[in-house]
């Protein structure tokens, strides 16, 4: 029996009425398809459906075959060990008793034809980077990166028919990332997965497009995905513009009858008060006259509509692909500022979970008249093997801070922002910094979106932040909408907006893992507001295919043991 997921007549809503999918139908068979969609269109609730952690209002879901599903978020007790983690305590155990001595059945079932089951574990563990882990290590020990790379060995493990995985490159760093798109590439069964990642979704057989509660399937790749949704625009985006063609000529055709229709009437008065012809004639004639006008007036109506109607059903084929246009004079810094010094990065006292010291240095200082700094302590620019010990930022340079989970990547952001103190490590300013968490609570929820700007501007006047919001799509009522209503993409463009609009402006823009659980549409929506930035910019993030798209000027690398050093582009 080949493996397979079928969903009829699908529907579901939460128990407070909200809907969220409805009707739906759709068949995922053998093969990589990435399930795309913007946030809240339904992607994880459906997979949590098939996995059966949710019930489904209405249709039916049949999965033929076994299912494995990895949840985005993963909660385990930290008195777990890696061996739980992974399933096979239990087999491991009667393994180890049998090899004791034991000779009972209970034993033997326990380990079934799981015989090798150490060797096998063993082996996923090292194919997705994990050799330093122990089969007993407890769970505390792991990051959050390790955990889900150890989640996704028990399902490897276990072989299951069918894989649900959802967001599985959140909180990777780019090493683990690139063994996860190997074991991805070998796989053989039906694996669905839900992805914002570019390098993932390039991976897949097929993608399905969950827009409007419907799922449409397209063959190939993210790219052949793309290519094929450009030209059906274009051809939508034609067939708007014939269709508003018909209803202008329609338009004219109606205004053309109605002044000949006018002219004939004229006519035929003037021909009854004439006396020219008997009244009886005169009577009949208006009376055919006016069932003629009605005729063509309910004729012209009609096709009025039709051509409306065309226009109508063409808009709608035109999917909401309106871009972020933002200009930000006031964000700019001229090529030769130095805007950020950070000396004290060499040395065994840069690693994240350091303690701090009692006393915290100054970790900003605020530039001098003319924006000018105060001396940097001294330091060698550069250390063996090419380890900074001073990093500095100069005009409107864009860099990338990339390197392992747990490297420190978002402490040294957050030293740099003046958030958090590091033993030994100075932090110089010349410039505004703004500083976007990965947490992305920066929003007041009892406020609109034009209030949470306000707040962030109190100089700007209302009609300066709505002609600012209006270029990141938030237009007439949508600025007036409570933060705490925002769907995922509305909430990320406020943010942004709240970000880049404050004054005075930020000259230097921290972003720590910016496209985290961001749809593709946001993502380029961050892209689009950043090709309006000019200040400097130093973005943590493992997402290659954004950093790129950001247009970075430098590469660094923060290692635990190497520190921090320059790399090639990726």
């Amino acid at each position: 029996m080949t493996a397979a997921i079928t969903c009829s007549d699908l529907s579901f809503s939460w128990p407070d009425g909200a809907s969220v999918l409805c009707g739906l139908n759709v068949t995922f068979g053998p093969g990589r398809t990435g399930l795309i969609g913007v946030n809240g269109s339904g992607k994880s609730t459906l997979l949590r459906l098939i996995a059966g952690e949710l019930r489904p209002g209405s249709g039916t879901i049949r999965a033929r075959g076994e299912v494995g599903y990895l949840p985005q978020a993963i909660t385990l007790g930290t008195q777990h060990s890696v061996s739980d983690l992974l399933g096979i305590t239990a087999a491991r155990s009667a393994l180890h008793a049998i090899e004791a001595g034991e000779t009972g059945e209970d034993a033997f079932a326990a380990v079934g034809d799981d015989w090798d089951v150490e060797e096998r574990a063993r082996a996923w563990l090292d194919r997705l980077g994990l050799d330093h882990l122990d089969l007993d290590d407890r769970v505390e020990r792991l990051s959050g990166g390790e955990t889900i790379l150890v989640a996704l060995a028990a399902l490897f493990l276990r072989r299951p028919d069918i894989l649900l995985l959802d967001e599985p490159t959140n909180n990777l760093d780019l090493d683990a990332r690139g063994r996860l798109y190997d074991a991805v590439a070998s796989w053989t069964g039906v694996m669905v997965i839900v992805s914002h990642d570019r390098e993932l979704l390039g991976r897949v057989d097929q993608v399905a497009d969950l827009s409007g509660g419907e799922i449409r399937m397209y063959g190939g790749n993210l790219a052949a995905y793309e290519e094929l949704l450009a030209a059906e625009q274009a051809a939508a985006e034609r067939a708007v513009t014939a269709a508003a063609a018909d209803v202008r000529r329609e338009r004219r055709d109606v205004v053309d009858a109605q002044v000949k229709q006018a002219r004939r009437d004229r006519m035929g008065r003037k021909l009854a008060a004439s006396g020219s012809i008997p009244r009886i004639v005169a009577h009949a004639r208006k009376r055919a006259a006016q069932e003629t006008a009605g005729r063509s007036r309910e004729l012209h109506a009609e096709r009025l509509q039709a051509a409306r109607g065309r226009l109508a059903e063409a808009e709608q084929a035109v999917r909401d692909d309106a871009e972020i246009r933002v200009e930000l004079p006031g964000t700019a810094v001229p090529a030769g500022r130095t805007v950020l010094t950070v000396t004290g990065l060499d040395g065994a006292h840069w690693h994240p979970a350091a303690p701090a010291p009692e006393t915290a240095p100054a970790l900003a200082t605020a530039p001098g008249p003319g924006g000018a700094l105060a001396p940097a302590a001294p330091a060698a620019a550069q250390v063996a093997a090419g380890v900074l010990a001073e990093f500095i930022v100069r005009g409107p340079e864009r860099i990338a801070l990339t390197g392992p989970n747990g490297s420190g990547k978002t402490t040294l952001l957050r030293a740099i922002a003046g958030l958090a103190a590091r033993p030994g490590v100075s932090v110089r300013l010349g410039a505004v910094v703004g500083y976007l968490p990965q947490r992305l609570d920066i929003l007041d929820d009892s406020l609109t979106v034009v209030g949470n700007v306000r707040a962030a501007a109190p100089a700007a006047s209302v009609n300066e932040v709505r002609a600012s919001l209006a270029r990141f799509l938030f237009r007439g009522e949508r600025a007036d909408r409570l933060a705490s209503t925002l769907s995922g993409g509305e909430r990320f463009r406020a943010v942004l907006a709240a970000l880049l609009l404050a004054q005075p402006a930020p000259q230097l823009l921290l972003l720590d893992e910016p496209t985290n659980n961001l749809d593709m549409a946001s993502v380029r929506h961050l892209s689009e507001a950043l090709g309006g930035y000019r200040g400097a910019l130093l973005v943590a993030s493992h997402d290659v295919p954004f950093l790129r798209s950001a247009g970075i000027t430098r590469w660094l690398r923060l290692d635990r043991e190497a520190g921090l050093t320059a790399i090639d582009p990726l």
